[in-house]
């Protein structure tokens, strides 16, 4: 049983600072990119920030320069770092990786249970 366990959301005033973490476990066999999503009332989900294996990442153009995604891989964790938030950021931020587990022959996409985002003076 794979899991993705986040944390660290919450309310921030305009201006503020969160980091989001992400730790993935269970019987894991690989894990290739991870990432992080977010859905608005009324939006459909939408990409934040994506990290591979090596490092590379690709981040959505409303965040880029005030986001920062990092993963730790000898943790299976993923984090966000989020900086000079705006109210156009507040969401449900959800943790994604493609990971593949023991019991499988490929990988597939894993999601979190998702975690609140507000900002608001």
């Amino acid at each position: 049983q794979v899991q993705l366990v986040e944390s660290g959301g919450g309310l921030v005033q305009p201006g503020g600072s969160l980091r989001l973490s992400c730790a993935a476990s269970g019987s894991i066999f690989s894990i290739n990119a991870m990432g992080w999503y977010r859905q608005a009332p009324g939006n459909e989900r939408e990409l934040v920030a994506r990290i591979t294996t090596g490092g590379s990442t690709n981040y959505a153009d409303s965040v880029k320069g005030r986001f920062t995604v990092s993963r730790d891989n000898a943790k299976n964790t993923v984090y966000l770092q989020m900086n000079s938030l705006k109210p156009e950021d507040t969401a449900v931020y959800y943790c994604n990786a493609d990971l593949r587990p023991y019991d499988y022959s490929d990988s597939r996409d894993y999601w979190g249970q998702g975690t609140q985002v507000t900002v608001s003076s």
